[in-house]
């Protein structure tokens, strides 16, 4: 079962117009939004703190890749006295793996990480796909993320696993919503985050509740929380997003909270990225003769 409120039903992943009828009921005025950056950081700031709270368990994992998200939810759970180990993969050279050596250094956390080889890279792949029946690039990558650090954390009878899905579509996180905001439209970002919630069933919630649900993980997703997406959501995206940086006042809470300033503003690629699992990927298809990646995956599928 994967516990995010909102999701799942009866051990199930509820269908997708139920999770559309779940956002849409959240959606909020522009006109109303809170503008007062001081008073937006502490609610946010209380938000995540009462989110990973109703969530902890006896004993759980947390997938660390040192951007914020996740680095603010180990620091929080350290603070809490919790019973977690955090897990980090990647292929050589990844900076997902240096920098959450960093995090788990000055924090004293329970940490473990893998430096994949690409034989072991290629199996986790081909497992995914075929979990996913899918060989798009993007839920193949960031799929085999969670499914090899999943495994990771199932050795240690880590069945639970926090993740931070959710963030970046709140927080104005992705390159759509920097395009949504052209000639200071504000109003058009807010909409985009919208829009991004309730799409977020068919691009990331079905491939993380498939890879769990295969795995027999129970993913837990604070940042999805319905009390701190409606906190997230009336703040005014001119404090979510700027010309330099992106989920600003996410990274504002996280310093508020006491995580230390270079991991909350550290500018972190998307997992597939960071974890170096599509360059691992590319060179598997060259490996494989293949020119480009989509024609090596999709020959995984047959």
């Amino acid at each position: 079962m994967t516990q995010v409120l909102g999701i799942v039903k009866e051990g199930r992943l509820i269908p997708q117009e139920m999770w559309v009828k779940f956002i849409a009921g959240m959606e909020n005025s522009f006109d109303s939004l809170e503008t007062n950056n001081e008073r937006a950081k502490r609610e946010l700031a209380g938000a995540i703190v009462n989110a990973i709270k109703k969530r902890i368990a006896p004993k759980f994992g947390i997938l660390l890749s040192g951007g914020v998200d996740s680095s603010l939810v180990s620091f929080i759970a350290k603070q809490l006295k919790c019973n977690f180990t955090c897990y980090t993969v990647g292929i050589e050279n990844s900076d997902d793996v240096a920098w959450a050596k960093k995090v788990a250094e000055e924090y004293g956390l329970n940490f473990k990480y893998k430096i994949l080889s690409l034989d072991e890279l290629e199996t986790i792949v081909k497992n995914t796909i075929k979990i996913l029946n899918d060989a798009d690039i993007v839920k193949v990558s960031v799929g085999s993320v969670l499914y090899a650090a999943g495994k990771i954390a199932l050795t240690d009878g880590n069945n639970i696993f926090f993740g931070g899905i959710g963030s970046e579509e709140v927080f104005a996180g992705y390159q759509r919503h920097f395009d949504a905001l052209q000639k200071n439209n504000f109003e058009a970002l807010h909409r985009e985050c919208w829009n991004g919630l309730r799409n977020m069933w068919e691009r990331d919630l079905a491939r993380d509740f498939a890879i769990a649900k295969n795995l027999g993980l129970e993913l837990r997703a604070p940042f999805l929380d319905k009390e701190l997406i409606k906190t997230a959501m009336s703040i005014h995206p001119m404090l979510k997003l700027g010309k330099e940086n992106k989920k600003i006042i996410l990274r504002e809470a996280a310093e508020f909270i006491g995580l230390k300033k270079e991991f909350a503003w550290r500018k972190k690629q998307a997992a597939q990225y960071g974890s170096n699992f599509v360059n691992g990927i590319e060179k598997l298809a060259k490996r494989k003769g293949f020119k480009f990646k989509k024609d090596y995956l999709q020959s995984l599928l047959k």
